[in-house]
């Protein structure tokens, strides 16, 4: 069996990888998220209610599991404490997080700036949820970031004020309002005492847990089709949510990843602007966005609505290295008369099976599609794969042999008993 398993998205994000993290967690002793920050949004449906998480792994809602955010983070700590608050009304301890004091720290400047930027961007606008997630990696990149153990620190006040002119000359170039230090300071020194028995040296916590056979499930923020250096740059997101960004992220070593399982809906949603070949608008489109409630966790933008593409499949298989995938949402698709599945694109009389890396010919690229026919029965109740209906039978078949991937466990339903396994991964 697996000892450590990855869980990625293998599209654009909001898949549904917080379902499948929190239902495997059951079986874990840790749960890490290694990227990203509240820009992401996880939604955990059991038990007849729904929770949203943005920061804190999925797996916090099993008091068994320790629970990671990984130096590869950019954590804000408002959000951070107040995700916590919620989840302590809600019933739940969390009292099972640990903070790596590697992770960099969010600050109100940042957001401010990342703002400033989308505005600055006019038309061309990434589509970022001005989180400040942007400028907080690129204060990362270029060595002038804060992480967690300097902020919870004696050296903060000294750190945070030369960071606070630097950023206030940055603010009043743009014609902003400088912010006021002593009164930023004092708030911010007030969140570090409440951040500091959270923070501690997670790379030394994972390693060890390996070293004693532990079981580790890594989760990933966003989706692969995002990842800063694989996605459709420049509309990607700040960090690696590939699979790559898990050894960067936590301090666990390549050699040590045992399965990196994709997370890939029946169909295909984007938030933001960007590149999306089977994108489509019309009153099925709509139909799908309502029935899955396609709408942004954290932004509730409404998510546009794409056929199931296997060449963003077979891409994201290539660079995540995935050893199987999990298909979410199979019940969406129900009452639909005809399927779609893209296996290539054409380009100026080319035929491609890859993503190019030139946005201006992803842009041109048309999807060739095969058609399927539908189904018009009900998912929600399907125990195993021999339940589904012959026609979503063969729908999943035919995405295992476009892609060359077993489909490990599907989805037919929100909750986390609507999940079908076909084979063990802990």
């Amino acid at each position: 069996m697996n000892k450590t398993v990855v869980v990625v998205g293998s599209q654009w994000g909001d898949e549904g990888k917080g379902k499948i993290t929190h239902f495997l967690s059951e079986t874990a002793d840790f749960v890490v998220r290694y990227q990203g920050g509240d820009n992401a949004g996880h939604t955990v449906k059991f038990g007849g209610k729904t929770y949203k998480l943005h920061l804190i792994p999925s797996g916090v809602f099993n008091k068994n599991v320790k629970n990671v955010l990984g130096n590869g983070m950019v954590i804000n700590p408002r959000n951070f404490l107040e995700e916590i608050k919620i989840l302590k009304e809600q019933g739940f301890p969390a009292d099972n997080i640990y903070v790596s004091d590697r992770a960099h720290v969010v600050f109100d400047y940042h957001v401010l700036l990342d703002g400033l930027k989308e505005e600055k961007l006019g038309v061309n606008q990434v589509g970022t949820t001005k989180k400040g997630i942007g400028p907080a990696y690129t204060d990362k990149i270029s060595r002038d970031g804060i992480r967690m153990v300097d902020f919870i620190s004696s050296d903060f006040y000294a750190i945070f004020k030369d960071k606070v002119q630097d950023k206030n000359r940055e603010l009043f170039q743009n014609k902003m309002q400088p912010l006021n230090f002593q009164i930023l300071y004092q708030d911010y020194q007030q969140l570090a005492d409440q951040m500091a028995p959270f923070v501690t040296d997670t790379v030394t916590m994972l390693n060890a847990a390996y070293d004693q056979g532990k079981k580790i499930l890594f989760e990933g923020a966003q989706g692969a089709l995002l990842d800063v250096d694989f996605g459709s740059y420049p509309f990607v997101t700040s960090s690696n949510p590939s699979a790559c960004g898990v050894c960067t992220g936590t301090g666990i070593g390549p050699t040590k990843i045992d399965a990196v399982i994709g997370v890939v809906k029946a169909y295909s949603t984007r938030v933001g602007s960007g590149c999306f070949p089977t994108e489509f608008e019309d009153e099925i489109a709509s139909y799908i966005r309502i029935t899955g409630n396609e709408f942004g966790t954290t932004t509730r933008r409404p998510r546009r609505i794409g056929w199931f593409d296997g060449v963003v499949l077979n891409y994201s298989k290539m660079i995540n290295g995935l050893t199987g995938i999990s298909v979410m949402l199979l019940d969406v698709l129900s009452r639909l008369k005809t399927l779609k599945i893209c296996t290539a694109y054409k380009i100026n009389g080319r035929t491609l099976k890859t993503i190019p890396a030139s946005i201006k010919e992803f842009e041109r690229c048309v999807p060739v599609y095969e058609e399927l026919p539908g189904w018009d029965e009900d998912l929600s109740n399907v125990k195993t794969f021999e339940e589904l209906p012959i026609n979503a039978q063969n729908y999943l078949k035919r995405i295992e042999a476009v892609t060359g991937l077993e489909i490990v466990m599907f989805s037919v339903g929100p909750d986390k008993t609507q999940t079908v396994v076909r084979k063990s991964l802990f």
